[in-house]
């Protein structure tokens, strides 16, 4: 009896340093999800009191998102095969310093290249996190409620990292969007580090450099070269970097169909409910990275927000889509993914065909308001079938490729958003006038908004898991069940 009263105790202890665990995992991935927002409200006056140039200033968002992108899938692998808690360690000190870099920069270069390294280490830690989370709730119902908990984190950290970065760019200083993150990294390494235990993939250990080099080289130049379309389509410099890019993509495929230990394995990404759950991240990426930017510059620079002001006026988006994933989650044995994932960008694409509306003379009450609520609901929709299906049936020594690749998908997705949706906003708009910038906004939300309902074919066409996979009994399947 007492041998039995010993291991039960021992069980519920383990059980209850799972969930610390799980809310020091969340942290980290609150964090890294923060930064990919927080600077969004304080650029305006950082482009001000650095004297960065129109052309540049997109360049300090998107140097996180594209560095975190590019990185991520070697970032998998490093945890999968050098171990995962060792590898969060290493990424939670490195963020850190990269934070700190950030906070006392004194040029342009500096701030755009520290973001790049936030972006890097946020690339180690991200798979590491949701790897060790794997790990630690392998099976049953708890898996799912920390799935749910875990996944929700992707809304909530972008929507408070957009209402932080104004309160502090408006009452203290935009560096302290940079110094935020070193208490926050501090706390979530010593939780992590006391409570989660090692774990790593078998066999083999050797990486593929060549694919990394191509997908960072590939991902880069695309980039550079939507960004170039700034000044005209017929540049050379873009559709150069731009076809460049695309070679360098189509090789990175040839490689890792050849190669014995690809960065991206393709049977992770080509499976078609996974395939399904990796082009809605990356689609969803670029409505979502690229076309709120947008939406907080016609809030502050159109309408006059100050940036506290407009950071609360993005609260209706993150409470619509925190009730909206808590239903999807709860519901979601019984919808199964196909209906809320096609579902949702419809939602996405309404909310971006409203604000196609705004003018000089519009109001926040009728011209964003709506599309904001409209836009939290479908994010809700998506964002929880979506991480669902990425790691559904995965081999247990690729969950941290799978993972990084749905961050990777999304983050890709938003540094090429930015690049178009800039491009867009300066051919359209033309001159510097609040009527003239607000033109240039409509155009990138129509162009979101197109976007957008490309998720809902791919989900009615791609995904065929049958709703009862969604019931928890299955331990690979990280089913997403509230209560």
């Amino acid at each position: 009896m007492a041998a039995q009263l010993a291991v039960a105790r021992t069980k519920q202890r383990s059980r209850h340093h799972r969930w610390w665990a799980l809310v020091f995992l969340a942290l980290a991935q609150f964090m890294v999800v923060l930064d990919g927002t927080i600077v969004n409200l304080a650029l305006p006056r950082l482009q001000i009191e650095m004297g960065i140039s129109d052309a540049t200033r997109s360049w300090v968002i998107t140097a996180y998102a594209l560095a975190f992108g590019a990185f991520l899938l070697l970032g998998g692998r490093i945890a999968d095969f050098w171990g995962r808690k060792r590898t969060f360690s290493l990424a939670a000190v490195g963020f850190s310093l990269a934070s700190l870099l950030g906070g006392i920069a004194q040029q342009p270069w500096e701030l755009i290249g520290a973001r790049a390294l936030q972006g890097l280490f946020a690339a180690l830690l991200a798979p590491a996190a949701l790897a060790l989370l794997t790990v630690a709730f392998p099976s049953g119902k708890d898996r799912g409620t920390a799935f749910a908990i875990f996944g929700s984190i992707t809304g909530v950290g972008a929507a408070v990292g957009v209402l932080l970065g104004g309160f502090l760019t408006e009452h203290v200083t935009w560096r302290w969007c940079f110094f935020v993150n070193v208490p926050i990294a501090i706390i979530a390494l010593v939780g992590v580090w006391s409570l989660v235990r090692e774990s790593k993939a078998h066999g083999s250990t050797k990486y593929d450099w060549p694919g990394v080099v191509l997908a960072a080289l590939g991902l880069g130049s695309l980039v550079y070269g939507f960004t170039n379309a700034e000044d005209g389509w017929g540049a050379p410099e873009a559709w150069g970097f731009i076809a460049v890019g695309v070679a360098l993509m189509v090789l990175f495929v040839v490689v890792e169909r050849k190669v014995k230990h690809p960065l991206l394995p393709l049977p992770v990404a080509t499976e078609r409910n996974r395939g399904a759950a990796f082009l809605a991240s990356f689609l969803s990426g670029a409505v979502l990275i690229g076309g709120i930017l947008f939406i907080n510059f016609y809030i502050q620079i159109v309408l006059g927000f100050a940036p506290f002001l407009a950071g609360l006026a993005s609260l209706p988006m993150t409470v619509v889509l925190i009730i909206t994933a808590g239903l999807v989650a709860k519901n979601l044995p019984k919808l199964g993914a196909k209906i809320p994932t096609a579902a949702g960008p419809v939602f996405i694409a309404a909310a971006m065909l409203w604000l196609t509306q705004v003018s000089a003379a519009g109001s926040y009450l009728v011209n964003v308001l709506p599309a904001l609520l409209l836009l939290g609901a479908g994010l809700g929709m998506v964002f929880v079938p979506m991480q669902n299906l990425a790691l559904f049936g995965v081999n247990k020594d690729d969950s941290g490729v799978a993972s990084a690749l749905v961050n990777a998908s999304q983050q890709i997705g938003g540094s090429l958003g930015i690049a178009l949706f800039s491009t867009i906003a300066v051919a359209a708009g033309g001159g510097g006038s609040l009527a003239a910038l607000s033109t240039g906004y409509a155009a990138v939300f129509l162009w979101a908004a197109g976007i957008a309902i490309l998720i809902t074919p791919i989900a009615l066409l791609l995904i065929t898991i049958d709703r009862k996979k969604f019931t928890g009994s299955d331990g690979d399947t990280p089913i997403v069940h509230l209560g």
